[in-house]
C-alpha cells in the first residue's frame, strides 16, 4: 500500500466517522470523498465570494486547466486541451449524438449503463437511432466479438464500456477494438466511468480516434458534477446541441455564423457549478502527495479482492456465495467491483444494511467494491459480518 494504511484511512475521516458502525463496501457506487475535498469545496465558495463574476476567469484560467492536466496525466494524453467538462457524462453523450443526421446507426453492447440504454431506447421509439447490440455473454470473447462487429461497419457510432457496470468485467483490449473500426468517420465512444482512476489506462495510441467519457463520482473520489470527455481532433466539429461556453466570445459581438473552437471546448454546454473541479483538484493533489498512482490503487484493490474471495471460498454458505461470483481479479480482465448472482439481490442488500454493511445491486447481481479507504482489517470484518448475517 502506498504510504501507510492508517494515514490513508485518516484522510477519509469525515465520511468514516459519520457512522462508525457502517462498513461501506460500495466504492464502485458512491466512493467516499477524502477530507481534502472539503477544502476544495470551501475554496470554490471563497473564490465566488471574493471575485464574484471574476471567478470565471480563475475557473477557466487556473482551476479547469489544472483538472485537465491531472486527467491527461492519468490517461497518457499529450494534449489536455482535448478535454471538456460537463455536470454529467449523459450531457456529453447527447451532444455527441447531435453531430449526426438521424437516424443514427449505433453499435453497442447489451450491458451498457441505464442512462445510455434508456436514452437510445427512447430515441429508437421515434426512429431517430437504430441500435445493434452485441451480447456481453460469454464475457471472455466479448472484446473479440465487438471488434468483429466493428470491422463489419455499417454504423455511425460505436459505444462501449471500458468496464461493464453490472459485472466489473473489462470489455477487452480497447485499442484493438478501436483499431478494428472500419469507417474512419464513425465516432468511437468509450464509457470509462468504471475504468478512470481504477485501472491503469493509456489512451495515447487512440487519442486521435476515440472519445472517452468518465467522471469524479466514483473512483476519482471527487463527487458529482465533474465529468469530462476526451474529444479526438476533427470528430464532431459543430455539435447541434451546444451552449455559450463553446464560444464565449460570441457574447461580445455576435458572429454571422455559429463559431466553434477546434479543441475539446467545441463540446461545451452552458453555465455549470465549478465546485466539482475544485474538489477534483484537491483530491488529485492529495493522492499525489500520498504516493498513490492509479497502478498502486489498482494493486491495492486487487489484493483486497483476493483476500475477500479467499475468505469467502473457505466460509460456509451465506448471503454471498463464492460460487455465485460472476468474475474475479484472477481472470486478469476485471475492474474494482465484484458481482454475485443472487435471485433475491435486493433482499440481500437490505439484509446486509441491517448489519451496517453497504453494498448495492443491479438486477439479480449484488455488487461489492473496495477502495483505498479499506485495509485488510475491513475485509476481515466484512467476512465476519457476512457470516453473522441470517
Amino acid at each position: 500500500m502506498s504510504g501507510s494504511a492508517s494515514a490513508t484511512k485518516r484522510g477519509f475521516s469525515a465520511f468514516l466517522k459519520s457512522d462508525p458502525q457502517r462498513l461501506h463496501v460500495a466504492a464502485h457506487s458512491h466512493h467516499p470523498w477524502p477530507d481534502v475535498s472539503f477544502e476544495g469545496q470551501q475554496q470554490a465558495w471563497h473564490d465566488a465570494a471574493q471575485l464574484m463574476d471574476g471567478k470565471w476567469e480563475r475557473v477557466f484560467g487556473q482551476v479547469l486547466p489544472q483538472a485537465q492536466a491531472w486527467i491527461a496525466r492519468a490517461l497518457r494524453l499529450s494534449d489536455p486541451a482535448t478535454l471538456v467538462f460537463a455536470p454529467n457524462t449523459h450531457e456529453l453523450l447527447v451532444r455527441m449524438l447531435s453531430c449526426f443526421q438521424p437516424p443514427v446507426r449505433i453499435l453497442t453492447t447489451d450491458g451498457e449503463f441505464a442512462s445510455f440504454e434508456r436514452q437510445v431506447r427512447r430515441l429508437s421509439e421515434d426512429g431517430l437511432v437504430q441500435v445493434t447490440r452485441v451480447p456481453v455473454a460469454p464475457a471472455p470473447s466479448l472484446g473479440e466479438r465487438l471488434a468483429g462487429a466493428a470491422a463489419a461497419g455499417g454504423y455511425d457510432v460505436l459505444f462501449f464500456s471500458q468496464v461493464l457496470f453490472g459485472t466489473g468485467v473489462v470489455v477487452g483490449d480497447i485499442a484493438a477494438i478501436v483499431a478494428a473500426v472500419a469507417d474512419d468517420r464513425a465516432f468511437v465512444v468509450i464509457d470509462g466511468y468504471h475504468g478512470f482512476m481504477a485501472l491503469p489506462t493509456d489512451l495515447s495510441a487512440i487519442a486521435d480516434r476515440a472519445f472517452y467519457l468518465a467522471g469524479g463520482y466514483k473512483y476519482a473520489m471527487a463527487g458529482e458534477g465533474v465529468c469530462f470527455a476526451h474529444c479526438p481532433p476533427g470528430f464532431g466539429p459543430r455539435p447541434r446541441d451546444t451552449g455559450w461556453y463553446a464560444d464565449a466570445g460570441a457574447m461580445q459581438g455576435g458572429e454571422p455564423t455559429i463559431a466553434y473552437p477546434t479543441d475539446g471546448r467545441r463540446f461545451f454546454g452552458a453555465t455549470f457549478d465549478p465546485s466539482g473541479l475544485y474538489r477534483f483538484n484537491a483530491v488529485q493533489r492529495w493522492l499525489s502527495s500520498m504516493g498513490w498512482t492509479v497502478a498502486e490503487i489498482h494493486r491495492h484493490v486487487v489484493r483486497l479482492q483476493r483476500r475477500f474471495l479467499a475468505g469467502l471460498a473457505q466460509a460456509p454458505p451465506g448471503p454471498l456465495d463464492f460460487a455465485a461470483l460472476v468474475a474475479g481479479p484472477d481472470s486478469g480482465t476485471h475492474g474494482h467491483l465484484l458481482a454475485f448472482d443472487h435471485p433475491q439481490a435486493a433482499a440481500v442488500e437490505q439484509m446486509l444494511a441491517g448489519r451496517h454493511v453497504v453494498v448495492d445491486h443491479r438486477g439479480s447481481r449484488v455488487r461489492v467494491g473496495f477502495g483505498i479507504y479499506h485495509d485488510t482489517d475491513d475485509i476481515d470484518h466484512l467476512l465476519d459480518r457476512l457470516q453473522s448475517a441470517p
